[in-house]
């Protein structure tokens, strides 16, 4: 009875940390999207001439973009199942030894 109230209270630890995690980098999406809106319209209304917003755009999208990677891409979740995958390989390679 332990060893299932110690899994199913993992197991909410994890789906609240990945829920943090999501909640941190949609926050992070909405502040670029509303910041960076209100900036390309500052830009037009004020000096047409040069887009000057473009260099905000790119330096916060490639943190924003960083985010993303490890929000849902190379991350924790990718860690843990390549640890599994060859610890496992390890496994076969020794039985059949």
């Amino acid at each position: 009875m332990e060893t299932y109230i110690n899994k199913e209270t993992q197991a909410y630890e994890k789906a609240s940390r990945r829920v943090k995690e999501l909640k941190g980098f949609y926050g992070n999406l909405t502040s670029y999207v509303l910041v960076i809106s209100f900036l390309v319209i500052l830009n037009i209304l004020t000096s047409p001439g040069y887009l000057w917003f473009i260099w905000p755009m790119m330096g916060w999208g490639i943190g924003v973009a960083a985010h993303a990677a490890g929000t849902f891409g190379i991350g924790k979740d990718w860690e843990e199942r390549k640890i599994k995958e060859l610890m496992n390989e390890e496994r076969k390679s020794t039985k059949t030894l």
